[in-house]
């Protein structure tokens, strides 16, 4: 039997999907068995790299996602609507779906997953982290019977190869971020890379997944990279480091057993040591970093975008379902390895309970005994530091940079409170958290 779907788009990774079926020859036998029913486009004029019958193409997305003969509706339109009313309204029609749509799935994931396991249907969503790389079906399987501590991942592209460049070249942010917007890397409007808010989305999904729970994603610390500097750059590198983004999902255990372990899951611009595995991740490439007992460190490391890439991921979620459903479809019941089941939850500590160190940089006026009162303050705040040194000058200026030992958030915080207030502190222009 041939499994029929229905595609929403036809953009970069639609025509990726579209030509990975139309070519099933090498593949797994199963793809030879999938079938484009309708695909649905914004005109039916535009020209296209790929050739589809005329009668398969249709600009009413409403009506493919309502067809009895579709069986898996593929969703790669992107943005939230109408894609979230789409996916909805397949799900009532008995449908099955397969996204890349990572701000959907993390922003309404709740409400899409109850309406999925009510209707006994799945909601696959391979190519919504890490574009080709397989991360979420080994969260589900391979390292299922693992206890996760930790996930922290390189998983926005646009990020990496502009810290990458300006790394290698001295660049500053702005003309970098114009460099790869020329290149294609970054689009027109750059928020959602340079914030941290895509990879946000991420690392909500990935720590969902993890931890067996559902996350608000604004319970998630984000920070983007506008604020890093190519001086931090350099002095990262003196100091032994690289500067990364990164997405980080962590277990915190509590010492009482009857309470439930709090999770960290926050996006910030960290130095990461230049002996890390994710440290030598350039370019606009991801890698996911995921820790647990018994299994130790597995790295997932690839291509995170791209036409090709995220439609291998897209494919190999319409074969899952395709697999099941010819091995005994809804009448066994969900697969529990497939299906998400989960209903609570996650409860997610603040950002200023985070035991971690800090790099940070000062512009201090010239005056002596500038250091030791920056000590000082320090040490009334309980922070231990592991180096501070004054390395140059930007006009009058001195140029301190901190490197403290592992300290909690707020009170780092309040002794750069307590900072400020003094006539020699200029500014703190950089503030960075050290993995």
């Amino acid at each position: 039997m041939a499994f029929k779907i229905g595609l929403l788009g036809l953009g970069t990774v639609g025509t990726g999907t579209a030509q990975i079926l139309q070519q099933p020859t090498g593949r797994h036998p199963m793809v030879q068995e999938i079938e484009i029913h309708k695909v649905g486009v914004r005109s039916l004029d535009k020209p296209r790299s790929v050739s589809l019958p005329s009668e398969v193409l249709t600009t009413d997305v409403e009506g493919i996602v309502t067809d009895p003969a579709v069986d898996i509706v593929v969703e790669v339109l992107g943005g939230l609507e109408p894609a979230r009313s789409l996916i909805l309204q397949a799900i009532a029609h008995g449908k099955h779906v397969v996204t890349a749509n990572k701000a959907v799935i993390s922003r309404y994931g709740d409400e899409i997953f109850t309406a999925a396991n009510q209707a006994g249907v799945y909601v696959l969503l391979e190519a919504a982290v890490g574009g080709g790389i397989p991360v979420i079906q080994p969260l589900k399987e391979s390292l299922g019977v693992n206890q996760i501590s930790s996930i922290t991942g390189i998983v926005n592209g646009t990020t990496n190869y502009i810290l990458t460049k300006m790394q290698a070249t001295g660049g500053a942010f702005t003309d970098i971020l114009s460099e790869a917007q020329q290149l294609g890397y970054a689009e027109a409007d750059p928020t959602a890379d340079v914030d941290g808010l895509d990879a946000a989305d991420k690392i909500a999904i990935l720590a969902s997944l993890a931890f067996g729970g559902r996350i608000k994603l604004q319970d998630i610390h984000c920070e983007g990279i506008r604020q890093v500097s190519a001086a931090d750059i350099a002095y990262a590198e003196k100091l032994g480091f690289v500067i990364k983004l990164l997405a980080v999902a962590k277990r915190e255990s509590t010492v009482d057993t009857s309470e439930e372990d709090l999770l960290q899951v926050r996006v910030h611009p960290t130095l990461v040591s230049t002996e890390h595995p994710l440290a030598s991740i350039s370019g606009v490439y991801n890698a996911i970093l995921v820790e647990g007992e018994p299994i130790g460190q597995v790295m997932f490391f690839g291509p995170g975008a791209g036409a090709g890439p995220t439609a291998s991921a897209v494919v190999s979620d319409i074969v899952n379902i395709a697999a099941v459903l010819k091995t005994g479809g809804k009448t066994e019941g969900l697969h529990p390895l497939l299906s998400c089941t989960h209903q609570h939850y996650c409860a997610i500590a603040p950002i200023g309970e985070l035991v971690t160190r800090f790099y940070v940089r000062f512009l201090t006026k010239d005056h002596p005994g500038v250091i030791g009162s920056l000590g000082t303050c320090f040490g009334k705040q309980g922070v231990s530091l592991e180096s501070i040194v004054q390395t140059g000058f930007q006009g009058d200026l001195a140029e301190i940079v901190v490197v403290t030992h592992d300290v909690r958030e707020e009170n780092f915080r309040q002794a750069l409170e307590q900072m400020r207030t003094l006539d020699a502190v200029d500014s703190i222009p950089s503030i960075l958290r050290v993995l």
